[in-house]
């Protein structure tokens, strides 16, 4: 029997769920790299100005299709317009190829976590460790089974229970955790003199010496990219949470909160990362992304500070590890909520035969850095693995695919009227209306259709 849609007890609770879907993995790892890279300040005002814009435009639109429709994001499309069914699909197969590498990602945040916490470490900075750690035969994969189990133990108790019971716990654990490290990093001081102030002037002041017009469009493409990991968008979790979203309560208000939670831990997760690796490692030691930047730059950084680096590092993968739970909560629960609309199963049936699903690929995951190694390179210019690719493919394209086909779907078949009505029929006030409409007809289409272009590499 088709169990009864559940949803959020408050606006509070819808709030810290999304934020707590959005405050990730790539906003810790990957915002701050971007923002070293593009030159501090520039990629700063670019990535805020395209979240006043491009990032509310696909926020509102997604909560509202949600609650619209009271459906996931694999129904939720094709209850608008039959024809947009292909939409929902490609959403739902996001998270579905999300899930298994990123409680792979998790676990290995876990195995860090306990490293420190147990004084271990040290260990982690030498040269080696990550390496030989993720291409070992068994401690990747008990690592990622620990994590999905614990995720699919709090998608098991459901909705209110489970993702809003946490949520309210943890984000503001992780919230205080994320300032509290940010201050320390700006008072720290190294052996050469750098200090944190200064690492935070290269993060905060804008530097456009020796950038072309084309590295200023690079910049735009690179904030544009973020955007995706930072507010979860066009991967049918704000579809799946909007079908939480009481009828009575305010969408609108709620979308902003959103927005302000996660810009302010992207932004945090700048002052906490780049000042330490500034003073520690120099301007060259910002130059590694994704898993370098967390598990080999910072592990050295924290070696770098003795015995309150141990304490530091315990802290701050501690805080990683909230932030990377709450993110795959709501990557399993879109998936879940989506069996269950689609065919009626129980929560209990979809989650444990989802959870099963992942487990499964997770282990082909984890053994393609030992037994089924091999390299592929890829449009983008990156030389692959089978994690990284199935990264690509969910990210690179299918993310932006799902983006356009929505823009397209409320901009000219259902009509912007739509999603307007929908946030504002309690009498809410749409701010940046005629923004929005402009956005979902005809500026956010053509950005992401030239972001899907460079993700191609057919643009460069």
């Amino acid at each position: 029997m088709k169990e009864t849609r559940s949803s959020f007890s408050s606006s509070l609770g819808f709030v810290l769920a999304a934020a707590g879907s959005a405050v990730g993995l790539g906003n810790i790892w990957r915002f701050p790299y971007l923002a070293a890279k593009d030159g501090g300040g520039i990629f700063l005002v670019v990535y805020f100005a395209l979240a006043l814009t491009f990032g509310f435009t696909l926020l509102v639109s997604e909560v509202a299709i949600g609650r619209k429709t009271k459906q996931s994001a694999l129904t939720a499309y094709g209850v608008l317009n039959k024809k947009s069914k292909w939409i929902g699909v490609f959403a739902s197969v996001v998270p579905f190829m999300i899930l298994p590498y990123y409680c792979i990602i998790g676990g290995w945040v876990l195995k860090y976590f306990i490293a420190f916490l147990t004084g271990d470490g040290a260990n982690t900075a030498s040269d080696g460790y990550f390496t030989g750690f993720i291409t070992g035969t068994w401690q990747p994969i008990v690592f990622d089974v620990i994590f999905l189990l614990a995720v699919a133990f709090i998608i098991y108790r459901g909705v209110n229970k489970g993702i809003e019971s946490i949520s309210k716990v943890l984000m503001p654990v992780l919230l205080v955790f994320v300032v509290a490290i940010a201050v320390f990093s700006l008072t720290i001081k190294g052996s050469e003199g750098r200090t944190g102030l200064d690492g935070l002037k290269i993060y905060l002041i804008p530097s456009i010496e020796g950038k072309t017009p084309h590295d200023l469009f690079i910049v735009v493409l690179d904030a544009m990219g973020q955007l995706f990991y930072s507010i979860s968008v066009a991967m049918g979790i704000m579809v799946t949470y909007g079908s939480y979203f009481k009828d009575d309560s305010n969408l609108m208000k709620s979308v902003n909160q959103i927005e302000i939670f996660d810009t302010a831990v992207a932004f945090l997760a700048g002052v906490m990362i780049i000042p330490a690796v500034f003073v520690f490692l120099g301007a060259e030691g910002m130059e590694s992304s994704g898993p370098g930047l967390m598990f080999i730059a910072l592990t050295k950084v924290f070696a770098q500070m003795g015995f309150i680096g141990n304490i530091v590092g315990c802290i701050f993968f501690f805080m990683v590890l909230l932030a990377a739970l709450t993110s795959a909560m709501s990557v399993l629960e879109t998936v879940v909520a989506s069996l269950m609309d689609s065919f009626g199963w129980s929560r209990s049936k979809a989650t444990v035969i989802e959870t099963s699903a992942a487990l499964v690929i997770g282990i082909i995951i984890c053994m393609g850095y030992n037994v089924l190694y091999f390299e592929l390179p890829l449009p983008n210019g990156a030389v692959a693995q089978i994690l990284d690719i199935m990264d690509y493919i969910s990210n690179n394209i299918l993310m932006p695919v799902v983006a356009i086909g929505t823009c397209v779907l409320i901009g000219w078949i259902v009509k912007p009227e739509t999603v307007i009505d929908e946030a504002t029929k309690n009498g809410e006030k749409f701010g940046r209306k005629p923004l929005y409409i402009a956005m979902i007809k005809y500026i956010a289409p053509v950005l992401l259709f030239i972001l899907l272009l460079g993700s191609l590499g057919i643009i460069k």
